[in-house]
């Protein structure tokens, strides 16, 4: 496999013989993720029951989110000067280790440690991903790419949630963790062929001066989690201070101009984190939702997770199919409307304490926005991208991602504390949180078309 674009053939798909392993080591790195996650959203009720810690409840989900913006920006870099392999590699090591310390904790801040290694591993996989999408395939199957992307979460989606629970009755949450290092092995042996293609040698330090970003990163994820941790202990003033220079650290992680929505490549990339941001707040509760207040049993509510990973996969693919006939732009604005409907309509359906199947079909119809305007903020990105600066992008978006995602869950956790504390609904507060990020991600994709350059 070579290193550039411009030396593939025009035509065939992405399973056609110049791309079939690419597309499948791709497919199976992001497959193992997916099940990675529905499983734990899916027994981290009983996890932190288990182990006593529900306090911590939001910051297991928060952590993995907030450190992976460390393993992105260092994979980013990495990739702009020596290509994806080494990422690659480095990124399936800390996700088995970040695995093995949390399926083997004795208590919840051992399992947030484990946690936060795995997000490290998790965020480089991601950004060594999008520079692989970016360095192998052509503009035209791009697309395609990031459409296999959605659909390596049907199979996960379909089982994940299933398996886990019954995992979990049957042997212990612990084996949920540890029988996941097994996916890693199998996705590690179908990429390793494609690895040796991704090398390339390494460029002039100086066109790629972004080691100094770490730093930032690292300030970042720990504001994030700062957050989370002063806010949930009612340290409120202590919160806003982290969330301040949460904003401060993010600066120069992305492009000029995102922190205010400038058109163009910054209000894509704040589009993928007010999308991930309301779209991962209905996650990290409807399964909690469900069981609480409906009394739903961890299968059953897990169920709302395989419907929405199927419905995000298939609109994905109908995003992909449309190609030039939907512009990246438009599917963004598309997507973000039909998010906002979704988690309005599932706030709704706890303050009025409709039926529980409502709630589940309004986290499915956010998956289908998702699906439907999500990848095309990748696509967007790659194609306001030079080779030059692909990695830093692509670092950018998905440090948008998560850090919004972390960020809307400390929210999240914040208000469900004071909530109980105040005697009012949590769940309301949770839901409310992601109608504002929702809100967000309908305006910066009002402003995702590139402006107009003066004739």
């Amino acid at each position: 496999m070579t290193s550039t674009p411009t030396t593939r053939p025009a035509r065939g798909g992405i399973l056609s013989p110049p791309y079939a392993a690419t597309t499948i080591g791709i497919f199976a790195l992001i497959a193992f993720n997916a099940f990675e996650a529905m499983a734990v959203t899916t027994i981290m009720p009983t996890v932190s029951r288990d182990l006593g810690g529900f306090a911590l409840y939001a910051l297991a989900f928060a952590a993995p989110l907030a450190s992976a913006v460390v393993g992105m920006v260092a994979a980013g870099t990495w990739s702009d000067r020596h290509g994806p392999a080494g990422s690659l590699l480095v990124s399936l090591v800390l996700f088995t280790v970040g695995i093995l310390v949390s399926g083997l904790a004795p208590s919840m801040p051992v399992l947030v440690t484990g946690r936060v290694v795995q997000g490290l591993g998790t965020g480089a996989l991601i950004v060594s991903l999008y520079v692989v999408v970016g360095v192998v395939y052509p503009a035209r199957l791009q697309p395609a790419v990031f459409a296999s992307f959605a659909a390596a979460w049907v199979l996960p989606s379909l089982f994940g949630p299933g398996i886990a629970a019954v995992v979990a009755d049957a042997f212990g949450w612990r084996w949920v963790f540890l029988g996941i290092v097994a996916l890693v092995v199998l996705a590690a042996l179908l990429v390793a062929p494609v690895v040796p293609g991704l090398r390339r040698p390494a460029r002039d330090a100086r066109r790629t001066p972004r080691a100094r970003l770490l730093p930032w990163a690292m300030l970042a994820a720990a504001a994030v989690l700062g957050v989370e941790l002063a806010g949930s202990r009612g340290g409120l003033p202590l919160a806003a201070a982290a969330a301040a220079v949460v904003v401060v650290a993010l600066r120069p992680l992305t492009p000029r101009g995102t922190l205010v929505a400038a058109r163009g490549l910054p209000s894509v990339i704040g589009t993928r984190g007010m999308m991930s941001g309301a779209f991962f707040c209905g996650q990290a509760y409807i399964v909690l939702v469900l069981q609480d207040r409906w009394g739903y049993s961890p299968g059953d509510a897990g169920i709302a997770l395989t419907v929405v990973g199927v419905v995000w996969a298939s609109l994905s693919q109908v995003q992909a199919r449309l190609g030039d006939k939907v512009t990246s732009e438009t599917a963004m604005r598309i997507g973000t409307g039909v998010l906002l409907v979704a988690v309005v309509g599932l706030w709704l359906t706890v303050w009025l304490d409709a039926p529980g199947a409502l709630a589940g079909a309004a986290f499915v119809l956010a998956g289908s926005g998702m699906g439907f305007g999500f990848s095309r903020t990748g696509v967007a990105m790659l194609a306001a991208s030079s080779e030059d600066d692909r990695g830093f992008n692509s670092s950018a978006l998905s440090i948008a991602d998560s850090i919004s995602a972390a960020l809307a869950l400390a929210l999240c956790g914040i208000g469900y504390e004071l909530a109980g504390t105040l005697r009012g609904d949590p769940f309301l507060t949770v839901f409310g949180v992601a109608i504002v990020f929702a809100v967000g991600a309908v305006v910066t994709s009002a402003r995702t078309p590139r402006p107009v350059s003066p004739a």
